[in-house]
């Protein structure tokens, strides 16, 4: 597809001014620009693109000439998760109950956190060993946190100390604990067990493994051995915790600003976001760079968006005195913000939630609340007014003119293995010809 460029970014959102002015340069009316998610290195970020993008000349009208434009920013991939029509099958190193770090996953890893070669060393280490004294769970939880960023401290003016940032619960809770909840949601995921000797936990109400007060002890009444699964899934969500984090920084200080610039010196340029889980986080938090009263993002499309469900929201259910990171920002999109959901997504449907408990709310940690649900595991939460609708019927009869609309993509967004289930399987002409109706582009 042409023409076509490429906006990078580093972790702080300072933008590669080169690539900036290919962008600049470009001739279009209408530009699509769509941010990768947490499971992308470069390579696979520009596969993505060149798959996602391919439809589009075939389904816009004679009127719309199409820039195409990736947003790399600095993400990561974990090489044993595979991606629907992007990995052969069989490919994959390792299996979701398999704790060793395959050598792509290490290198990864590597340039994710520079200069921690020591650490990741000794965590790649002890989850190939799989020892089973609890002295080396604490050891591993130790090097997670560290890798994480969560023990930095801050000196207040009264000179206690005090954290810097909220800590989510994964990485405060007794290490074991966690590992063993993690083991039972790989299970539910649809990998093996990896809670020792036991198979899965009991299922809830609500489609996840029943997590009691007494399921940590039960999870290591077996071999503790087998507790490194759920292990290494701690370590992967110290990686989206910083990934997380970082998504929002590059959308609101990066992305955001550089869109503002090109439609202040191009005032007839349209854009059309798109972004897939975390980003989704990218595309939305540019958001917050949009002055009000502008028109320029004519339609924000989220493919299983790994953020809250309730981002949106001017109140939340929970807290009526509190908004969602995003509150009303839907409202600076001269059109609609579609937020795209799958039931098949694990990623968002067992482990977004469970890793998502904050400081403070440590004791759901091993128990759901849906007051941590991802937006692209349920759509658009607690904004009145937001219109669901399947797939099929929202190309068969558009999608409202604007606001928010949840997007049933079940029946396209579906294969994938565990641990991440159909959590990228996004590379479809449906979810081509939907972006194309938010941004009113088709024939």
């Amino acid at each position: 597809m042409a023409p076509y460029a490429e906006l990078t970014f580093d972790s702080e959102g300072d933008v590669d001014r080169v690539t900036q002015g290919a962008v600049a340069r470009m001739e279009a009316t209408d530009v699509l620009v769509f941010a990768h998610g947490w499971n992308s290195d470069r390579s696979t970020a520009t596969r993505l693109y060149d798959r996602f993008f391919a439809p589009f000349p075939s389904l816009v009208g004679a009127g719309v000439r199409l820039g195409y434009v990736g947003v790399v920013w600095p993400s990561m991939r974990f090489s044993d998760e595979p991606i629907p029509d992007f990995d052969p099958p069989g490919a994959r190193a390792g299996g979701a109950g398999e704790s060793a770090l395959d050598p792509g996953t290490r290198r990864a890893l590597g340039e994710f956190w520079p200069g921690r070669t020591a650490e990741l060393d000794r965590v790649a280490h002890l989850l190939a060993e799989r020892p089973g004294s609890p002295a080396a769970f604490v050891e591993f939880g130790a090097l997670v946190r560290e890798l994480a960023g969560v023990d930095a401290v801050t000196t207040t003016a009264a000179g206690a100390a005090a954290t810097a940032t909220p800590v989510p619960a994964i990485f405060t809770q007794d290490v074991l604990e966690v590992c063993g909840a993690f083991s039972r949601a790989l299970a539910r995921a649809g990998g093996p067990s990896a809670a020792g000797t036991h198979g899965p936990a009991a299922e809830g109400a609500d489609g996840l493994a029943a997590e009691g007060p007494d399921a940590p002890a039960a999870a290591a009444d077996g071999d503790p051995h087998g507790l490194w699964g759920g292990a290494k899934e701690l370590l992967r969500q110290a990686a989206y915790y910083r990934m997380k984090k970082r998504a929002g920084i590059v959308g609101e200080r990066g992305l955001g600003p550089v869109l503002a610039g090109l439609a202040a010196a191009r005032p007839a340029l349209r854009f059309h976001l798109i972004g897939h889980s975390f980003g989704a986080r990218v595309v939305s938090f540019s958001l917050r760079s949009v002055p009000d009263g502008a028109r320029y993002v004519k339609s924000v499309t989220l493919l299983q968006g790994a953020f809250s469900h309730y981002a949106f929201s001017d109140r939340l259910p929970h807290d009526k005195g509190r908004g969602g990171a995003l509150r009303g920002l839907q409202r600076r999109v001269d059109g609609p913000v579609v937020a795209c959901h799958s039931p098949h997504d694990s990623a968002l449907r067992v482990f977004y939630p469970l890793a998502s408990r904050m400081a403070g709310d440590s004791a759901g940690l091993l128990g759901f609340d849906e007051r941590w649900g991802a937006i692209g595991h349920d759509g658009v939460q607690a904004v009145p007014g937001t219109p669901r609708l399947a797939l099929d019927t929202a190309l068969r009869a558009g999608v409202p003119a604007a606001g928010c609309v949840s997007v049933d993509a079940g029946s396209v967004v579906r294969r994938g293995g565990a641990p991440s289930g159909a959590h990228s399987d996004i590379c479809h002409e449906e979810l081509a010809r939907l972006v194309v109706a938010a941004g009113r582009m088709g024939r």
